[in-house]
Formats: structure tokens, C-alpha cells, sequence
């Protein structure tokens, strides 16, 4: 059993939310042994509340003190009008997980303003796994908590990349045509650790660009992706403007994208080791309160870092490199954007268990950095 790096205030109504298989059920049921669970994927308690949501109140026991758990609450919206009343009325407190925002981003839901915190959980960390830890078998298989106790990790991530397509996206009628999607999600996962052409995508599963712009925001919502905006304080130069593209989780990524004889390793190891890197910045930022905002930079004549960290501890920037050696090429893009903000603190995460310094710039292996991020951060 791993000790998850979410803490949260207990004396305060949340939302926690995170895609499915994240371990949101397992961590409650750990933390909240006392509460009251309710799971509206149960059909009969769906049926029940979506008729009525009033009857949510005749399901607490009078008097209830502990926690009410709510388990996706995404899919009656509504219901959130009666935890509203009952926290003012009662003083209940209330966890309502989900796996989707879609139509809690709807207008007119109501989001509890000011009465509910929000947190999310993500995929297994390298602080978390500890000696468990493997760089190898994470880049293979991700960091998905059932993953851990599978036999066959590549059939698990078969059979979950399934359930989304059709849970998530048939059941919600997210999108009518399922083969239209599928063929998209094979699009995009060539896009991943990629500046995002939307226009490129569309063509290449032939659907409209409109359709895809809405694929993407559906592969947001269910938090299965995320945009990496560029990094463009006092700009001295001329940038890209497009984000960059990453699914939540390196070993999903994996399953959606095909492979063949053709494929180099950059191709996949490397974006592989990328996208590792970016879920586990994006985890340890947000469980850590490190108040970061992450982007990536680029110009127009191909000098790029990796990732930029910016927030009140710092500056920092960083390549992901799979080789093991430090090749001069590979500190262009750091030593181009120091030019520009000599305050930041650089790294290079490459192959290699050797640290030493270059030019200034720290260069460590991704596994030691993994390991050890919050002193990093």
C-alpha cells in the first residue's frame, strides 16, 4: 500500500477529481473509514436521485456528523443544488468525486462557490512508489495504481482504454459517431509531447477541424490530456503560439498509439520519457501547494526547452533528453532561453546516472530527478 501525496483540509466540503482508475474510491475509503458512500454509478441509486434529488437527504441518517461521499458526481448535476442546501442547512460535509467536468462546466450548475474546496489525484508519482519505482517499467506501462497488481499490465491498459470509449464517451453521449473518435485517438496520440496542429489531426482521421477542436475539449474534460500553454513573459523574441499536447498518463498514451517496425525510438521512447516527466511535474506541483504555472518555450527557429517553471519559488527550465551523453546540441535551446531570462535555473534530465555541471547548467539523470523532485522544486 503507498502512501498518496494529497492532503486536504478535513473540515471543509471538496470536489476530487481525477480520471478513472486514479485510485480516487481506494483513497477515500482509506482516509474516510466513518463516511457515508454513496455511488451513483449504481443504477438503482441513480434512477433514484436523478428522479428526485431531494431524496439524497432521506439517505443521510438523521443527525449524521461524519462524511458524505458522493462517488461521480458529474453524472446528476443537479444533485449539487441539494448539497448545497444541506451543508448550509445541516452543517454535512461532503466529498463529491468525478472523472469528467463536462457538464459540471455547464451554465447554471452549480459549483457550491466559496463552500467547497477542489482537489485532484493523479496517477502514481516516483515519490510516491519509492523503491518500487522503476524508470523502465513506467515508461512502458505508466503509472496507473492498478498497474501494480495486474499480471498483464498491457491487457489492463487495453481493457481501460475500452472502458473510456465506452462509458465515458458513448454512455455520455459525448459523441455519436465512436469509430470517428477512436480513429482520433490514434491521431492524437502521434501529437503527444508535440506542438498541437489541430488542423493536421482532423486531416489525418478525416473529420472536420470544428470536430476535433471539440475532441480535444472532450479529451480535457475527462482529464485524459492536457495543453501546455508557451512561456512568453517580457518575450524578447518572436514565439510559437501553440500549445503543446500530453496525455495524462505515459503508459494510456502508449496503448492509444500504434506501433510498427518503422518506429525509431525517439519516436517513442523518448516522447514516452517526455510525457513521464510532465505528469509527474503537473502531480507533485499540485499535491505540494508549489504554486507553479508550467508552460514549454520555442521559437520559430527550433530552440526549445522542455518545460518552464514559473511561480513565487522560482524560475526553472527544463529538457527531457533519453541519450547519456551531454551532447552540446542538446543545451541549445536551455542556453537560448538563458540568454533571455539569465535568473532561471536550468536543468537537462538525460540517460545518464552521471551529474555534473556544463556551462551552468545541471545535468542529472531523470531517474535521480524523479526520485528526489521536491528538492529540486
Amino acid at each position: 500500500m503507498y502512501t498518496r501525496l494529497i492532503k486536504v483540509q478535513e473540515k471543509k466540503s471538496f470536489f476530487l477529481f481525477g480520471p478513472r482508475g486514479t485510485g480516487k474510491t481506494t483513497w477515500l475509503k482509506q482516509n474516510f473509514p466513518k463516511a457515508l458512500y454513496l455511488d451513483l454509478l449504481e443504477a438503482e441509486l441513480f434512477n433514484d436521485l436523478i428522479a428526485n434529488p431531494q431524496r439524497l437527504q432521506h439517505l443521510i441518517p438523521p443527525h449524521f456528523k461524519d462524511w458524505v461521499i458522493l462517488d461521480e458526481v458529474q453524472k446528476i448535476p443537479t444533485l449539487l443544488d441539494e448539497v448545497h442546501r444541506l451543508i448550509e442547512s445541516q452543517n454535512l460535509k461532503f466529498v463529491l468525486t468525478g472523472s469528467s467536468a463536462r457538464k459540471l462546466k455547464q451554465n447554471g450548475v452549480n459549483l457550491l462557490a466559496g463552500r467547497a474546496l477542489t482537489y485532484h489525484l493523479y496517477p502514481f508519482t516516483a515519490l510516491e512508489l519509492k523503491d518500487d519505482f522503476s524508470l523502465k517499467d513506467s515508461l512502458q506501462f505508466g503509472h496507473l495504481p492498478s498497474i501494480f497488481k495486474e499480471e498483464d499490465k498491457q491487457k489492463y491498459l487495453e481493457s481501460y482504454a475500452m472502458t473510456y470509449l465506452q462509458q465515458e464517451i458513448q454512455q455520455e453521449g459525448l459523441t455519436r459517431q465512436l469509430a470517428a473518435f477512436s480513429r482520433f485517438l490514434e491521431a492524437a496520440s502521434f501529437s503527444n509531447g508535440q506542438v498541437l496542429n489541430v488542423s493536421e489531426v482532423a486531416r489525418e482521421c478525416n473529420v472536420h477541424r470544428k470536430v476535433v477542436e471539440n475532441y480535444f475539449s472532450i479529451l480535457e474534460d475527462l482529464m485524459l490530456s492536457y495543453q501546455l500553454p508557451i512561456f512568453s513573459r517580457r518575450s524578447k523574441r518572436k514565439l510559437l503560439r501553440h500549445n503543446k499536447f500530453y496525455f495524462f498518463d505515459v503508459g494510456v498514451y502508449r496503448t492509444f498509439r500504434p506501433s510498427g517496425p518503422l518506429d525509431s525510438p525517439e519516436e517513442k521512447e523518448g516522447v514516452a520519457l517526455e510525457n513521464l516527466v510532465f505528469q509527474e511535474l503537473k502531480a507533485v506541483n499540485d499535491y505540494l501547494n508549489l504554486k507553479y504555472k508550467l508552460f514549454y518555450w520555442r521559437t520559430p527557429a527550433q530552440k526549445e526547452v522542455d518545460f518552464i517553471l514559473y511561480g513565487p519559488r522560482g524560475l526553472l527550465a527544463l529538457e527531457v533528453k533519453r541519450s547519456g551523453n551531454v551532447n552540446p546540441r542538446d543545451l541549445r535551446g536551455l542556453k537560448s532561453f538563458l540568454a533571455d531570462y539569465p535568473e532561471a535555473k536550468p536543468f537537462l534530465l538525460y540517460g545518464n546516472p552521471k551529474e555534473q555541471w556544463v556551462d551552468g547548467i545541471h545535468c542529472l539523470s531523470v531517474e535521480k530527478f524523479l526520485k528526489e523532485m521536491k528538492s529540486y522544486l
